[in-house]
């Protein structure tokens, strides 16, 4: 027999959890509501004493309740005792009281209502619940990450829509008694201000149209879909003057800072439950073990599937585990190999994106240099000249993450750090291609071997308006990743679907379906997503796009889903993947900051069209605004720019970091303290347990 001394059962840790001020204040509490029931000469057994302690515990001083009866883990009988000693209660409240704690339950009541009322408004709420019942919470983040995408983009094109495209349409057309005012650019050479939009005149065949559709040139370039139509510099709205100027910035910054917000704050919540995930090894044996099962699952397929998807996780967390005892045994002789071995296959992956890289540019450099050579090439070969890096950026992004598939398994890596290295090697080429890209364009736009052209400050005699090229270029690029989607879908998802179905052959059946790779797609819509915020500056209006093509994408990828492909055999887990993809998005964002920066601060202007066209950069429209204000309104914003206001403000700002970092510090320690005290109270209740004795 195995006998504790009373001071070890007396655990320390009780005592620290009943030394916390939370605990002190529930007993008082509860103590007040266990004296109010005595004076009142109520019985208290074991149903009202629990009662007493909830009321206890959910009001003080006389305030309205937190929650709701119903939400105490309390029989039926102890929440009918509960809910009459509330109403027995309020007879000794003021009749203010008794009116605020009536008004808060209305009120309640009513957001409780709005909130149920506004989930059936939910856009494909019956669409994602159903995949949700088929597949799993994991494919289901998908389709909730494609829906918040189409949001997003729905409500930068409201913005943009709204404060550029309207205010220059009402005054171009002089509706509401408005007008509009073009100031001619001063000091600039006339040769700068030339610009001759390749719109279509006379008689124009059918495939002029459609190449001008794909293309974004022709009678597209003239439109409000390109940044060339905002040639107005103020829009007078009866008496009110608009800075269209001003307007066209902000709008742009707006757009950049809510689509930063909206991330950041829906990647906390993956961010804690990624964390909670894999903090502990143990921890998550006994998540998966335990509470593992996705209970929305319905389909019997969808369930046969997550059994294995269960038994890969552990199969994976075993050889994990196999993988470390392998490393700590490693030779010397062993390690040397391996880590050669790596530095050789990095090499390869370097080689590998900068092919990618030079082709992107040379494929640039010839479509630019070729595609304005109109007289010379037939439909078809002018439409295949405009669209070479959008083809050749689509092939690097389909062979590269091939190769690095391909070499990750020589490198010896975990089963988890191989898929999230091949991942994050996927996310640069796709990203870095377009940044090549932009480069390429930038190079052309910013080289000038004349003296006429130095003094415009860009090529103006293949870039008159440079900023719409750029357009263009997004929205083809933009164009072609849908055609790329749809035909894959159409050409490649449905024929196969149809020989594996109807074909007995064993090389048909040995391939079988696709899988529908969740990172793999998830990656596609983000790379369209940077697509859209670098050319939202160089086209307004594209957003309206990518809001159309997201979601006819989402049923898209909801029928290939369905009929035509299969669910991964190697899912990973909703908060996981939620996290992921937010993070993913954030790097496109940063990315997209980059060039738009740089086209904003540092590249000259067009001078032969678009609002900036009167500045030398797009930014110099602050300054020059600024000049406009009072003397003192001046003197502050200057002095919030000023070194004297930045370093302080830096300083307080690194102080409140710190003083943040070491409050978590603290906390994890109290966490890490409270672990340990409830392994002892585990332990002792093991060693008392009669199994013991």
């Amino acid at each position: 027999e195995v006998f504790l001394p009373e001071e070890t059962r007396a655990a320390a840790p009780v005592d620290f959890l009943q030394e916390l001020p939370s605990y002190q204040s529930a007993l008082r509490r509860r103590a007040a509501a266990a004296g109010t029931q005595e004076r009142r000469g109520a019985p208290l057994g074991s149903a009202g004493l629990r009662g007493a302690e909830a009321r206890g515990l959910e009001q003080e001083g006389g305030e309205p309740p937190a929650r709701p009866v119903r939400e105490y883990p309390l029989s039926i009988a102890e929440k009918r005792r509960l809910r009459d000693c509330q109403q027995a209660d309020r007879k000794y409240l003021s009749g203010w009281k008794q009116w605020k704690r009536a008004s808060s339950k209305s009120l309640k009541k009513a957001l409780n209502e709005v909130k149920e009322l506004s989930s059936y408004l939910e856009l494909w709420r019956h669409d994602i619940h159903s995949i949700e019942g088929k597949f799993g919470t994991g494919i289901q983040s998908y389709f909730s990450f494609l829906r918040f995408l189409v949001l997003l983009n729905f409500i930068i094109f409201i913005l943009m829509f709204s404060f550029v495209t309207l205010p220059s349409v009402i005054s171009k057309y002089g509706i509401f008694n408005s007008s509009f005012a073009k100031i001619p650019p001063k000091n600039i050479e006339p040769h700068c201000t030339v610009y001759k939009p390749s719109g279509n005149k006379g008689l124009v065949y059918f495939y002029t149209y459609l190449k001008d559709l794909l293309s974004g040139t022709g009678f597209l370039e003239v439109t409000s879909l390109f940044y060339g139509y905002y040639t107005i510099d103020a829009a007078w709205l009866s008496i009110l003057r608009y800075n269209l100027p001003l307007a066209y910035l902000l709008a742009t910054f707006a757009y950049l800072a809510l689509s930063l917000l909206w991330i950041i704050k829906r990647s906390v919540e993956g961010f804690k439950q990624n964390l909670v995930h894999d903090e502990d090894q143990f921890q998550s044996y006994c998540n998966k073990v335990f509470a593992g099962w996705d209970f929305c699952i319905t389909d019997p397929n969808a369930a046969r599937l997550k059994h294995r998807s269960l038994q890969y996780e552990l199969q994976t967390d075993l050889e994990e585990e196999r993988l470390k005892r392998k490393i700590a045994d490693r030779t010397m002789k062993e390690k040397l190999r391996i880590y050669s071995l790596r530095i050789f296959i990095n090499i390869i992956v370097i080689a590998v994106l900068s092919g990618c890289f030079y082709s992107i540019y040379r494929a640039t450099v010839f479509s630019q240099e070729n595609s304005n050579d109109v007289n010379n090439m037939n439909f078809q070969a002018n439409l295949l000249v405009q669209y070479l890096p959008s083809m050749v950026i689509t092939l690097a992004n389909f062979i590269a993450p091939q190769i690095f598939s391909f070499l990750i398994r020589f490198e010896d890596y975990s089963p988890a750090f191989e898929i999230r290295l091949t991942l994050m090697r996927c996310v640069f080429v796709r990203l870095a291609n377009i940044g090549v890209l932009l480069f390429s364009l930038w190079s052309h736009i910013s080289y000038c071997a004349t003296d006429k052209c130095k003094a415009c400050g860009y090529n103006y005699e293949l870039y008159p308006c440079w900023e719409s090229e750029v357009g263009q270029e997004m929205y083809k690029l933009m164009i072609f990743d849908f055609i790329i989607i749809l035909s894959v879908t159409l050409f490649v998802d449905f024929p196969r679907k149809l020989l594996v179905t109807h074909c007995s052959c064993k090389p048909v059946q040995w391939c079988g379906l696709q899988e529908f790779g969740i990172p793999d797609n998830v990656l596609e819509i983000i790379y369209g997503q940077t697509i859209c915020w670098i050319g939202t500056f160089f086209s307004p209006l594209l957003p309206a796009i990518a809001t159309i093509k997201y979601f006819i994408i989402f049923y898209i990828k909801k029928i290939s889903l369905i009929h035509t492909r299969k669910p991964a055999a190697r899912p990973i887990r909703a908060s996981s993947s939620n996290f992921f993809f937010l993070v993913v998005l954030l790097i496109g964002l940063i990315l997209a900051f980059i060039p738009l920066g740089i086209s904003i601060a540092y590249i000259p202007s067009s001078k032969a069209c678009g609002p900036f066209r009167s500045f030398n950069t797009s930014w110099a429209v602050v300054p020059d605004t600024v000049l406009g204000f009072p003397t003192g309104l001046q003197q502050v914003l200057y002095g919030i720019a000023s070194e004297a206001f930045a370093v302080p403000f830096f300083v307080i700002i690194c102080l409140v970091m710190f003083y943040f970092i070491a409050l978590a510090g603290a906390h994890k320690r109290v966490v890490e303290q409270l672990r340990e005290q409830l392994a002892m109270v585990r332990c002792d209740l093991l060693l008392c347990s009669p199994k013991f004795s």
